[in-house]
């Protein structure tokens, strides 16, 4: 359960250490090596959302992908090969090596950028372009959370 900081003003506490120290307590954190080791269990959580998003989208709704780049007039070669390298990337993303994982992660992050800017040049609506750029922001956090793991080995 969230528990929320009680007081803001807190964090404007002039003694720093402090400060952190008490931030880190409202969130149920009490020390710096109890963030760390649940890092891996929401890092698991989050891979296996996006593996679980990509399996989704381009397995069981492959019919609504075949549609978007016919719409957007994209070569089928092109479509094949983005979902070849979504579905590389997101069994990446289930290996237990960090570095595979964070690989896996940034490939799929790349993907994303490309999805976006295809959606903002043919000027698409917000709504259209927010799967992308949650799958963006999911993956950044992955890359994130493996690179902060390998660097605290």
């Amino acid at each position: 359960m969230i528990k929320f900081i009680e007081s803001p003003v807190s964090l404007l506490s002039t003694d720093r250490e402090n400060n952190f120290s008490h931030f880190y307590q409202d969130l149920g954190i009490t020390d710096l090596a109890n963030l760390f080791s649940s890092m891996p269990t929401i890092l698991e959580i989050l891979s296996i959302l996006v593996f679980g998003s990509i399996i989704f989208v381009w397995g069981v709704r492959y019919n609504n992908i075949k549609d978007e780049f016919k719409h957007f007039n994209l070569p089928k070669w092109l479509r094949d090969l983005v979902g070849i390298l979504k579905f590389s990337f997101a069994i990446m993303l289930l290996n237990g090596d960090y570095e595979i994982v964070r690989l896996g992660a940034l490939g799929i992050a790349i993907l994303m950028i490309a999805a976006l800017f295809t959606h903002i040049r043919l000027k698409s609506s917000a709504p259209k372009m927010l799967p992308s750029f949650s799958l963006l922001c999911a993956c950044l956090a992955i890359s994130y959370m493996c690179t902060q793991l390998l660097l605290a080995v």
